[in-house]
């Protein structure tokens, strides 16, 4: 796993934090210090709110300890960053429940179907009995493409007529899944744009069904985002969160942009968990997120 997610930051780290642990090496801490370790934070797509925490928080230890050479910055730097990630509760398919709905958001493009795809070949490796909802009604093959990853995953998929009613293809396989004993229903949807405000209100019409048909459901709502779209993946992640109330995030295409800073902004400034990062291609390339494993993927040689 450390292997996986150490190779998918390596974009990141060769072309930013390999530049901060150089720009930290040596030599005294001057003003032209925390001038680059700002540009370089916001280059890693940290964003500006969380960049600016970060270099006051450091030049705030500094002084209180009396640090004069950059690199005693380094080690304080990684301490500080690992503190943003503050591990969230493991998600858990309760013994006593009978079923677990999630569902999963998102817009185009963000690698929304191929990670469902990957959480139904995970979750069926763990012994679950998974089925997939192809919610995704709007977009053209969309059905297809879910049909496609659900059997290269062996998980049956539940699905309606093209721009048929999202909510209804919820409800059916929630009920399919209920009558033939299955664990896990994992809900696609179309993919939304969250400026879009009638689409919106469609995921929140999913979400209604799955209250309304299975306690406590969605119990988990997962939110993948594009990790090479930088700051823009903030902004949906915050309206998403507010139609839906996403309880994490999946990061998809980590290893094809160097912007692997905007996993800082994602915890500190929407307070939303990473579940999970997309690591490849293939099926088993989707790793747990680790804090620590993330850290040290940034910064080691």
């Amino acid at each position: 796993m450390f292997k996986s997610i150490r190779e998918s930051l390596s974009r990141t780290r060769q072309s930013v934090f390999g530049q901060i642990a150089s720009v930290l090496g040596a030599g005294d801490i001057t003003e032209e210090t925390w001038e680059d370790l700002e540009a370089l934070l916001i280059q890693a797509d940290v964003g500006v709110p969380t960049t600016v925490y970060i270099v006051d928080a450091l030049r705030e230890q500094t002084r209180r300890e009396g640090l004069y050479r950059a690199d005693q910055l380094l080690e304080t730097l990684r301490r500080l960053l690992r503190s943003i990630l503050i591990d969230p509760p493991v998600f858990e398919m309760e013994e006593n429940r009978l079923l677990t709905v999630v569902m999963v958001v998102g817009v185009n493009g963000s690698g929304k179907t191929t990670t469902i795809g990957k959480l139904a070949y995970r979750y069926k490796g763990l012994g679950k009995k998974v089925m997939l909802a192809a919610g995704d009604t709007f977009r053209a093959a969309a059905i297809d493409q879910l049909t496609i990853w659900g059997q290269r995953a062996d998980v049956p998929v539940i699905h309606g007529q093209p721009d048929g009613d999202p909510a209804a293809v919820a409800y059916d396989s929630i009920r399919a899944a209920r009558a033939r004993g299955y664990d896990m229903v994992i809900i696609d949807t179309a993919g939304r744009l969250h400026t879009k405000f009638n689409l919106m209100k469609e995921l929140e019409k999913i979400r209604g069904v799955c209250q309304k048909s299975v306690h406590a459901a969605p119990h988990d709502v997962l939110l993948v985002l594009d990790a090479p779209t930088g700051q823009n993946a903030l902004t949906q992640a915050e309206k998403f969160k507010e139609s839906v109330h996403v309880s994490g995030v999946i990061l998809t295409k980590l290893d094809s942009t160097a912007k692997g800073g905007m996993v800082f902004a994602i915890y500190r400034e929407l307070g939303l968990p990473v579940r999970f990062i997309g690591t490849g291609e293939r099926m088993q390339d989707l790793a747990p997120f680790d804090a620590d494993q993330f850290i040290a993927g940034l910064f080691e040689q």
